[in-house]
């Protein structure tokens, strides 16, 4: 059987007295849309944090494709093929959605020029356009600023920045946060279009009916660790609840960590 793309094994991580993972354990396989879900102080934000680069645990392991890593800042884990669209979506407003999507990455023009970090605009045009359309991101002017964009259009760059640099895993923290509900669906529809790619996305959200009809699979923590693993379709908005509380048994229905 193949490796899981991404695994974390007992991962612990604390901040002072508070133990915000207590062995934590996840995994992630290509091409699914897996769900990370948990009440507020579950260690959502903490594992994901560590697995994508931006703090370092103080115990348990990090494997790609079953080899251990050690993922020591975000670049790191850039070089693994791992992204994160953040809530605040890190964009820059003033600049327009093609620059948007090299922040960080610009293109630059050839010879002396290029040693003079004169931007390729034509080319980072270019590239966004053709990053837009794989997606089906429907946006009338890229060269407009992205502070003039809807918000489910600005997701939508955001999720398209991570995409372009990501062949592997994409972290989505609340992608659908504050978006109305036909800007949501784009979202949803953006994130299959991912998947179908081979991509692994990784969902973080509290609404649970979206993580039922997007998710292929929902793993919950609790108190820091791994309390259940659910298949979305035979699953209900009750059961993904009872196990972020405590109220249902993971062993009841095999979900167990």
């Amino acid at each position: 059987m193949a490796e899981p793309l991404l695994e974390a094994r007992g991962v612990t991580k604390h901040f002072g007295h508070v133990q915000a993972l207590q062995g934590a354990d996840f995994t992630a396989w290509p091409g699914e849309v897996v769900a990370l879900i948990g009440d507020n102080g579950a260690g959502k934000s903490t594992l994901v944090k560590t697995l994508s680069g931006t703090i370092r645990p103080d115990g348990g392991q990090i494997l790609v494709d079953g080899a251990p890593v050690r993922l020591t800042s975000p670049l790191d884990a850039r070089r693994y093929g791992i992204e994160t669209v953040y809530q605040d979506l890190a964009l820059a407003p003033d600049l327009d959605a093609a620059a948007n999507l090299h922040l960080g990455r610009e293109l630059f023009r050839g010879g002396l020029l290029g040693r003079l970090h004169v931007l390729d605009r034509g080319a980072m045009r270019r590239s966004a356009v053709r990053a837009f359309a794989e997606l089906g991101v429907d946006l009338q002017d890229v060269d407009v600023p992205v502070a003039s964009l809807s918000g489910g259009q600005r997701q939508s760059v955001a999720v398209a920045r991570a995409v372009a640099f990501a062949n592997r895993i994409i972290f989505m923290d609340e992608p659908t946060a504050a978006l109305g509900v036909v800007q949501r669906g784009r979202v949803l529809d953006t994130i299959r279009r991912v998947r179908d790619r081979g991509i692994a996305v990784v969902l973080i959200s509290h609404n649970m009916p979206e993580v039922l009809s997007v998710a292929d699979r929902v793993e919950v923590l609790r108190l820091g660790r791994r309390v259940a693993r659910f298949t979305a379709a035979q699953s209900s908005v009750e059961e993904l609840v009872g196990a972020m509380t405590g109220a249902l048994d993971p062993a009841v229905n095999g979900g167990g960590a």
